[in-house]
Formats: structure tokens, C-alpha cells, sequence
């Protein structure tokens, strides 16, 4: 399985375009990630306590937010009506021009906190625009047959980018915040030509009606599909609560004191967990019982979330921060596969918008909720909390969709889905 996905990137020059590039902006992405965030905690800490800095990291991802649950609808009925290629060259133009903002105020000693937020939100509204059209692009790239094998390659290109670009990125910190942000403006440069040099036909069929008719075609399939609509909840849900990835700038300055090196190493520590869980799936992909073995997953990834808030030791943080993303790996692999697999290629785009709704709530939403928590209980108070939550949360939905909890099979073939509105 292994060896079979790694040669559609070969036989197929579109799709090998595609993986490198979306590799690239992966990559590019987390150095940014990790320098905001370390940034303004830095920010913070020149003027406030523990606790005030480690809200004002959750406030970078309540502004990217906004625009997210603003635009994300609107994105996902347009990758529904024109090209999804050109959507991801604007959006990748979009986030490589924020970042040259972003170089030029940290060549200022004291940059400009409300800056640095303004750039955050124009990074939120431009993921609205590309995640839907870039997760849509994909099954246009690759027969039907390979979509499973591309998401699981995609997956681990991934999470492979994710574990570098976090160490690379504190690598780079430690030397200037700048040298971060002009080599993500590269990485995102190098990505663009490559989407440039994709060939093939990204626009899909016209589908009629207006602009709100399209979007709430896509939302009543997604509330009809009481397997999808649960899988991506419990995602949102689970990763909002357990969101202890807004605490690391905390974790690794003041609590464990490990300095932006560590910083970048805890930060690979949930990719590590992903690839390995990825190259796994792509070995040995879920046959059976996938619902059961979602929730379990799921399960793991709030215990771990403990386990990290407890520790104060480096490499017991890095090991509970890897079983998280490993965790986490088999959530977003069922996810992914029943939503590409199951969903007609017309309405890829506003399914895939409404997933990146639920994904931008558990990320930069519940990053705001971890910096707010900690705020008043403390980052390890909160990580705890939040580990907690997620427990809850899954024992919850195990009972409220018993249709997830039967999902078996990935290949739509135990399932009766909604037909399309």
C-alpha cells in the first residue's frame, strides 16, 4: 500500500504538483505559526504576567477566526463554481503578502501588537478561501480508486511538514523573528509556482441556483449525513477543549524554561505522533470498525492532553504531545476519507467548507478558549481542564450518534447515505 501510494506522485505530474506545494505551504505555515506565536508571547511577557501573555496568544487565534466562520460558507460555495485552482493561487498570494507585513514590523525593536493582529485576521480570511478549494482540489487530481491512497499520502506529506516546521522555525527564531518570516515568504513563493504549473481542469461543473441556495444545499447534506455531521463535531468539540498547542509558548518559557528550541521541538511533538500514525495508515489503512476505533482515538488524544499538562519533564511532554497527534491522525484520516469518498465532487467544495468551519473552531476558536482558561486557572490548569473536556465530549457523542459509533467500512459500501439536495 505503502509503495502504491507513493507512485501516484510519480504517474501522476498534476497530483505530484499538488503534494509538493501543498507540502511547501504546510511547512511555511507552521515557521509562521510558531513565530506569531512566540512573538507575541514575548510581547506579553515585556509588559504583563504569565497569564496575560498566554491570552494574548489565544487572542491570535480568535482574529483569525473571525474572518474564517465569516467567509468559510461563502469560499466553499465559490470552489463549487469556479476553478479551485485559481482560489489557492490568490489565497497562497494573500498569505505570502501578510507575511512580508509581518517581516517588516519585526524589524522593529517593539512591533506593533494590534499589527501583528490586523496581518492574523487577513491569514484567517485567506484559509477560508483555501481550505475548501485545496481539499476539493485534490479528488480532481486523482481517479476515484486513489482518493483514499492520496489522502493518506497528503496526510503524511503533512504532518512530515508539521514536524519540521515547527523546529526549523524555532531554529530560525533563535536567531531573529525575521529570519522566520522571509524564509516563509520563499517556501510560499516556491509553492505558488508549482500550483501555476497544475494543467489539468480544476472548475467544476456549474451547479444552479444563487449564492445562498448552494450553501445551504451543503449544510442540510452535511446535517442529513449524521456519520459526517458526527465526525466533524467530535473533531471541533474534542480539539477545542484539548487545544494545548496555544499553551507551548507558556509551557516552554516559563513552566518546563526549555527557551524557543524547545519551544520548536514541542510544537513537532503532535507531528511526530501524526507522520508516524499516517505511515501507519498507509501501511496497514482501516479496514473495519472505523467508528469504534475514532472514538477510542479520540479518547487518547484528551489523556494524552492531561498527561502533557501534568509533565514537567521535556521528553514526557514530547512523548504526550506525540500520542496526541497520533491520536488526532486517525480522527482527521476517517474524517477525511468519508468526506471525499461519500461526497459527489459538485458539492466537494461546500462540504469541505463546512468541515473547515468545524476545523478553524477547534484550532484558532480553541486556541482563544486555552489563552481565556489560562488566563484565570493557569496553562496547566487549563491543559488539564481541557484534557478532561474531551473525555467528556467523546463519551457523549459515542452515545448521541450510535451511526458513527457503527461505522465500519470507508469505502461507502455498509452506509446509506443522504442523497444529494
Amino acid at each position: 500500500m505503502a509503495v502504491a501510494s507513493q507512485n501516484i506522485i510519480f504517474r501522476n505530474k498534476d497530483f505530484g504538483l499538488y503534494f509538493v506545494a501543498m507540502f511547501l505551504v504546510t511547512f511555511g505555515s507552521q515557521i509562521e505559526a510558531v513565530t506569531i506565536g512566540w512573538q507575541v508571547y514575548q510581547l506579553g511577557r515585556a509588559t504583563g504576567s504569565i497569564k496575560e501573555a498566554a491570552l494574548l496568544v489565544g487572542m491570535v487565534g480568535l482574529v483569525q477566526f473571525v474572518p474564517m466562520f465569516a467567509l468559510t460558507l461563502f469560499a466553499g460555495s465559490l470552489a463549487d463554481r469556479v476553478s479551485r485552482r485559481a482560489i489557492v493561487i490568490c489565497a497562497i498570494v494573500t498569505e505570502a503578502l501578510g507575511v512580508v507585513g509581518l517581516f517588516a514590523l519585526a524589524l522593529y525593536p517593539a512591533p506593533s501588537l494590534p499589527w501583528i493582529f490586523a496581518i492574523a485576521a487577513l491569514f484567517g480570511a485567506s484559509r477560508a478561501f483555501f481550505r475548501p478549494a485545496s481539499w476539493a482540489l485534490m479528488p480532481m487530481l486523482v481517479p476515484k480508486t486513489e482518493v483514499a491512497r492520496a489522502i493518506s499520502l497528503s496526510s503524511l506529506g503533512g504532518e512530515i511538514a508539521v514536524i519540521t516546521g515547527p523546529w526549523i522555525g524555532g531554529l530560525l527564531i533563535a536567531g531573529a523573528t525575521a529570519y522566520a518570516y522571509a524564509a516563509v515568504v520563499v517556501f510560499y513563493a516556491v509553492a505558488l509556482l508549482f500550483i501555476l504549473m497544475i494543467r489539468r481542469n480544476t472548475t467544476p461543473e456549474r451547479q444552479p441556483g444563487s449564492q445562498m441556495q448552494l450553501i445551504r444545499e451543503g449544510l442540510i447534506y452535511v446535517w442529513q449525513s449524521k456519520i459526517i455531521f458526527g465526525a466533524i463535531s467530535l473533531d471541533l468539540f474534542a480539539v477545542l477543549l484539548g487545544g494545548a498547542t496555544a499553551l507551548l509558548p507558556a509551557f516552554a518559557s516559563d513552566i518546563l524554561q526549555v527557551g524557543p528550541t524547545g519551544f520548536g521541538l514541542l510544537r513537532s511533538g503532535p507531528a511526530i505522533g501524526a507522520a508516524l500514525m499516517a505511515l501507519a495508515l498507509s501501511r496497514w489503512p482501516l479496514k473495519r470498525q472505523a467508528g469504534v476505533r475514532m472514538f477510542w482515538a479520540v479518547a487518547a488524544f484528551g489523556l494524552a492532553t492531561v498527561v502533557f499538562g501534568l509533565s514537567k519533564s521535556l521528553p514526557l511532554s514530547i512523548l504526550a504531545l506525540a500520542v496526541l497527534g497520533a491520536a488526532d491522525m486517525v480522527s482527521v484520516y476517517v474524517r477525511q476519507t468519508l468526506m471525499q469518498i461519500v461526497t459527489p465532487d459538485h458539492m466537494r467544495g461546500r462540504v469541505s467548507s463546512v468541515s473547515g468551519l468545524f476545523i478553524s473552531g477547534s484550532n484558532e476558536l480553541g486556541e482563544f478558549e486555552s489563552g481565556v482558561v489560562s488566563r484565570f486557572v493557569g496553562p496547566v490548569a487549563a491543559a488539564v481542564l481541557g484534557g478532561v473536556g474531551t473525555l467528556i465530549v467523546t463519551a457523549i457523542w459515542a452515545w448521541k450518534f450510535p451511526d458513527l459509533r457503527r461505522a465500519d467500512r470507508l469505502d461507502g459500501e455498509d452506509r446509506v447515505e443522504p442523497a444529494t439536495p
